[in-house]
């Protein structure tokens, strides 16, 4: 069981941002910018390059809820959606989620 599977059955506390029935936004712990919001799927897909068809509506839903959450935090001058796939794309954690940053100017390319 991921962390991600614990914070949406409450094992784990986390800042809940939304929720609804197919995913969870939260802060992220570790914040890599003033704003670092997550958005994962409740739904356990390990990552993108996993996601089936079937998974195509649930993927355009989080990418709504990325902006929702954005939009709450007032992150009206910009911000950035980041999906990590696989170890040498930076993933952390087998379980899909969307960062979502922002709340200062964000360099190109990344780290």
């Amino acid at each position: 069981m991921t962390v991600f599977q614990k914070i949406i059955d409450r094992e784990i506390p986390a800042d809940v941002l939304h929720e609804d029935d197919q995913c969870i936004a939260i802060r992220d712990v570790n914040p890599q910018a003033p704003a670092h919001l997550l958005v994962i799927p409740k739904k356990l897909v390990l990552r993108i390059d996993e996601a089936e068809e079937e998974d195509g509506p649930l993927l355009g839903h989080l990418l709504l809820v990325a902006r929702k959450v954005a939009e709450q935090e007032q992150l009206d001058d910009g911000f950035r959606l980041v999906i990590n796939n696989g170890p040498a794309g930076g993933e952390s954690v087998p379980h899909l989620h969307i960062h979502v940053l922002g709340g200062r100017k964000l360099s190109w390319p990344p780290g």
